[in-house]
């Protein structure tokens, strides 16, 4: 085995001797130095707007304000530390902003701090706030999850599992609210800002409970056996509605029936202590709980109007129900999925992206969407080749902001007005002079059929100017699962990255492939929900080894040389890949994957399922280790330490198992990072050798 700990040393050697990336004109370095928004929000009142911006590693907070909305840095950050920037929001009366900086809000650990920095002193997450026209960040506490109360004078926040308040100048200290049970969060101001909902988490059940002040006990809102979840007030603040599902518990059943998953919408009334579910799911499949961005999406819009995302006819979309009860009002029909979505300052409509337009090719763009919360049919606001996300309305309601991108452009902040029209980007002036734009190229849209039928889809990247000889080619495989890759620059940081690499490893003549396999979103509830997936058979493995013939069978493509890298979830389908068919991927990079599927067939609550043992058989089937003697072809593992998503011990396990077989393979091993590279050099770093191995095992 090759010992790689120096190899990023090494690498730039490489760099430096190689002909074919000498001749390039551009660097990864320089395709990963975008600068990357996130957390977009508004203010409920006036035009103001704040984003993070992530410019390699420097993360800080942006604000702007109409009618000019030009960007404003507000804090003054200046280390790449891997403190990420989340949980930001503008107090309603607009003059301040508080945010959440540290931890990883991707995992599922997300309040532990991250030392990727390995800063001596240790690293914090932290309660900010900072007044909107500028001044020094308040540390308000080591807390977590902040919420500005309607009167923009305090903020909630959770710290050790329970609810906390403090000043948002900090002219009086944090203190504890009250004292309950579990695990407590989702806390939710009422409109007046007299009293708090929250969720009380306890293992197989929660409650809903309501805070008023010190004299006053918890109110525990309609206490069952079951899971309560996602309490919305009502406008007046007279009641509470919220999601109901079923606690833990009952007989084993059969690990492979397809059940349906039931939860129904509530609605009490908070001074009678009564209440009444008014809405349940349809008890079929498409109609279990909606697993998407956001969930049920559930909201109170009008006082008379409830609005939520149900997946019953066979795509996430928006429905709406009277504050009574009575029938669903399907709001979006359609074969296309909504994502992002956001009630308008007036209750009266919704914003959100939405796979679908005047384009076929728009199923695999996201573009505005806009929708009355009672009266059916969408509006497209945003149309064309680029790719539009995450809008919110401005408190007046007379413009949108949302994240724009193109095929070349990354990711920005953008504004429009509120019908769609005076489209303007902001921030372009912080995309370096070295970044290679010009030079990228615009992926298509393909299809392609499994092994079993399956319609599989994907977006290739073909080199500018190829030579005429066959070239080298790279299948591309996203994490998630529950992902879908793009026509363009993807709006989630972590996909950014490998859209920049996959344009890199195009400029140095690869062919690349990036393969959007069931289990994904953004093709319906039958793709999404495939059968016999993941650790019950790893059906959606068919569909990466599709993509892998599709292109041997290209012209210009030689049939030897086919690589293949992914991360997370796309590791353990690279893994698969490799240990299956290494005749295939003649190379590959397994990044933070899941290499050993059955490592917990023997719980106990699987042990007493009636099918456990054909499960277990499954498990193995689905796992890559089951398949090391007939892994042959080159690996490169890369993982940090710190992944919270998936456990490093994953790659320990496969690389023990390798040098056990006496097989050789290169490695990477980051200390203290987690599983989104936090740290910018780690980034950088991953992409780089990344890059290197399949240049090195698959150019000639």
């Amino acid at each position: 085995m090759k010992n790689r700990q120096l190899y990023f040393c090494l690498l730039l050697n490489f760099i430096f001797l190689s002909p074919q990336l000498s001749a390039q004109s551009f660097s990864v370095e320089s395709i990963l130095s975008y600068p990357f928004p996130s957390e977009l929000v508004s203010s409920s009142g006036g035009s103001k707007i704040a984003w993070a911006m992530n410019e390699k590693g420097l993360r800080n907070v942006y604000v702007a304000e109409g009618p000019d909305f030009t960007p404003r840095k507000l804090t003054a950050y200046t280390k790449d530390d891997g403190q990420e920037i989340s949980s930001l929001s503008i107090s309603p009366n607009g003059k301040w902003i508080v945010f959440v900086r540290g931890g990883d809000h991707g995992s599922r650990e997300a309040s532990v701090p991250v030392q990727a920095a390995f800063d001596p002193l240790g690293a914090k997450v932290q309660v900010i706030s900072i007044p909107f026209d500028g001044g020094m960040p308040i540390v308000l506490a080591e807390a977590d999850y902040p919420e500005i109360s309607p009167n923009s004078d305090r903020v909630s926040f959770i710290k050790g599992g329970q609810v906390w308040s403090a000043a948002i100048n900090n002219s009086a200290p944090a203190k504890a609210l009250f004292y309950a049970r579990g695990s407590n969060g989702s806390v939710r101001w009422s409109p007046d800002g007299s009293k708090l909902a929250f969720v009380s988490s306890r293992g197989d059940h929660s409650f809903i409970g309501i805070y008023t002040n010190d004299e006053t006990p918890i109110n525990w809102i309609l206490p069952s056996f079951s899971r309560d979840t996602s309490p919305r007030w009502s406008p007046d603040g007279q009641k509470l509605a919220f999601i109901r599902t079923p606690g833990s518990g009952g007989a084993p059943d059969s690990i492979f029936a397809r059940k349906h998953q039931p939860w129904a919408i509530w609605n009490a009334d908070i001074a009678a202590g009564s209440g009444e579910q008014i809405w349940k799911a349809p008890e079929t499949l498409e109609g279990s709980f909606p697993s998407t961005e956001g969930g049920t999406n559930l909201m109170w819009a009008k006082t008379d109007r409830i609005v939520f995302v149900s997946f019953q006819d066979g795509w996430p979309h928006l429905y709406s129900i009277p504050a009574k009860g009575g029938k669903e009002l399907l709001l979006s029909p359609g074969n296309f999925m909504v994502e992002h979505i956001k009630l308008s300052p007036d209750s009266n409509s919704l914003i959100f992206a939405a796979n679908t337009g005047k384009d076929r090719f728009d199923l695999d763009r996201r573009h505005i969407g806009k929708v009355s919360i009672d009266q059916p049919g969408i509006e497209i606001l945003t149309q064309g080749n680029g790719i539009e996300s995450n809008p919110v309305f401005t408190g007046d309601q007379n413009t949108i902001a949302y994240l724009s991108s193109t095929a070349q452009r990354p990711v920005l902040p953008a504004v429009m007005n509120a019908n769609g029209k005076s489209h303007r980007v902001l921030c372009e002036d912080l995309i370096p002079t070295d970044f290679p734009q010009k030079q990228l190229v615009s992926p298509k849209h393909i299809t392609f059929k499994a092994a079993d039928g399956q319609t599989v889809y994907g977006q290739l990247f073909e080199p500018k100017n190829p030579s005429s000889a066959k070239r080298p080619a790279i299948v591309y495989v996203h994490g998630g699962p529950q992902r879908q890759m793009l026509l363009g620059w993807h709006f989630m940081d972590y996909y950014s990255i490998d859209y920049a690499l996959n344009q890199y490893l195009t400029s140095i003549g690869f062919t690349v492939l990036s393969v959007n396999y069931r289990l994904g979103i953004g093709y319906g509830f039958k793709f999404q929900k495939a059968i016999n997936a993941g650790a019950l058979g790893a059906s959606e493995y068919q569909d990466v080894k599709a993509a892998g013939e599709w292109l041997a069978a290209q012209p210009g493509i030689d049939p030897e040389r086919i690589g293949i890298y992914g991360g997370s979830y796309g590791g353990f389908l690279v893994a698969l890949g490799l240990g299956k068919d290494s005749k295939l991927f003649a190379a590959g990079v397994d990044i933070h994957g899941v290499n050993n599927r059955f490592s917990s067939a023997n719980s106990s609550s699987r042990a007493l399922a009636p099918d456990a043992e054909l499960a277990e058989q499954a498990m193995i089937r689905s796992s890559p280790v089951s398949y090391l003697d007939t892994w042959a072809s080159p690996t490169l593992i890369i993982h940090a330490d710190d992944d919270r998503n998936v456990s490093f011990s994953q790659s320990v396990d496969l690389a023990r198992r390798f040098e056990d077989k006496k097989f050789a393979f290169e490695y990477l091993a980051i200390p203290d990072d987690t599983h989104h590279w936090m740290k910018f050099t780690n980034a950088l770093k991953v992409t780089e050798v990344t890059a290197d191995f399949l240049r090195r095992k698959l150019m000639k």
